[in-house]
């Protein structure tokens, strides 16, 4: 390619705008430059972007990140060029983009997904690739990438390590959630619960990510799926995508029900109370939401103790994506995985501040930015 590209990106301005996002317009819809790929990296036009709440949290700042920083993490698209020495992936590739690259090297990425790698870790917080680089200006200011993606726009240059080649014919919309609704919430079904025929497993907080659990879990054939929100309508739609029963928090702590695994998907300190106390004896608990900083849960340690608790942690699904992705990949073709269950509406970049609100209103899934 040549030395720079002109792209069209979504760029956030300000993490401190007043809801509604529709009239305080903190993304902006922009034209930027994104120079050429170097070593091990890979120039990407984009097909499909999903809204996830990693996006959101870094609009209400949850999730300070420095600005202004082209955000999306959630994304798919075809190789346009590769830069010197890319290895894993060629011209006319379709791949998943995922936003935590695996350097292979570092002492995170030697726990096979338990921990994130140290160095991918490092440079999402910083904005750049894994290797220190950036790519993209506007007017000569520099933009900062966002999660290893920046995804929002209609090119990328990412890391060869931040993509997982995928088939063809996957439409778009499907592979870009694999990238990380259902990488993280199927991750916690398959790498932390692996359930076996006796199991039940409940989903607390059903989102995207949620429901990416009850869409795997059903898709593995577990025998009882419950899925558990406050939004009536969300747990309709469990119902629909593979869960036994879904039922509110209060009812499910009324009920008396336990389950031998439990998955907390909301980000919620009350989430993670309320899926820690309908856990079984000798069960265990997964917390694969990410609350707000210095959010509080209470947890009772001699239940813990008493009853043989596991309490496990779980981030991206404790994935590793060149792995999990393909596993994924093969229950879709196979008709098990209801991804497409997961979209709630296609949309233009230009109506991105309207779909944060949906998100932050929990009015949506997944809501996929369609590139031409």
């Amino acid at each position: 390619m040549t030395e720079s590209l002109q792209i069209k990106g979504a760029v956030l301005e300000r993490s401190d705008a007043p809801r509604p996002y529709a009239d305080s317009q903190p993304l902006t819809i922009s034209d930027l430059e994104l120079t050429a790929p170097g070593e091990g990296e890979i120039l990407v036009k984009i097909t499909a972007a999903g809204l996830c709440h990693s996006d959101l949290s870094v609009v209400n700042n949850n999730r300070p990140r420095p600005l202004p920083m082209l955000l999306g993490h959630e994304s798919a698209g075809v190789v346009e060029a590769v830069g010197p020495n890319v290895t894993s992936v060629s011209e006319g590739d379709h791949v998943v983009m995922t936003f935590l690259p695996r350097c292979g090297e570092c002492a995170g990425c030697k726990t096979n997904g338990k921990m994130p790698c140290e160095v991918g870790s490092k440079s999402n917080g910083e904005g750049t690739l894994i290797r220190g680089t950036r790519h993209l200006t506007r007017n000569g200011e520099v933009v900062q990438h966002h999660l290893g993606v920046s995804g929002f726009a209609t090119h990328a240059v990412v890391s060869e390590l931040s993509v997982v080649p995928i088939g063809k014919d996957v439409p778009a919309d499907i592979a870009a959630i694999f990238g990380c609704a259902i990488l993280t919430g199927g991750g916690a079904v398959l790498n932390e619960v692996k359930p076996g025929p006796e199991d039940t497993i409940a989903v607390v907080g059903l989102g995207g990510v949620g429901m990416s659990a009850v869409i795997t879990a059903a898709a593995l054939g577990v025998k009882e799926i419950v899925g558990i929100d406050m939004q009536p309508d969300k747990l309709e739609k469990a119902r629909e995508l593979g869960a036994t029963s879904a039922m509110s928090a209060e009812e499910a702590e009324a009920s008396g029900k336990r389950f031998s695994a439990v998955i907390e998907a909301a980000g919620h300190p009350k989430a993670l109370e309320t899926a820690y106390k309908i856990t079984a004896p000798g069960g265990l608990t997964v917390t694969v939401g990410l609350p707000a900083p210095h959010s509080v849960s209470e947890i009772d340690p001699l239940v813990m103790t008493s009853e043989a608790r596991r309490l496990h942690g779980c981030y991206l699904g404790s994935s590793v994506p060149a792995t999990d992705i393909p596993k994924y990949e093969q229950l879709w073709r196979e008709g098990k995985l209801n991804a497409e269950g997961l979209i709630s509406s296609h949309i233009k970049l230009e109506d991105i501040n309207a779909a944060m609100d949906n998100l932050s209103d929990g009015l949506a899934l997944r809501q996929i930015i369609e590139f031409d």
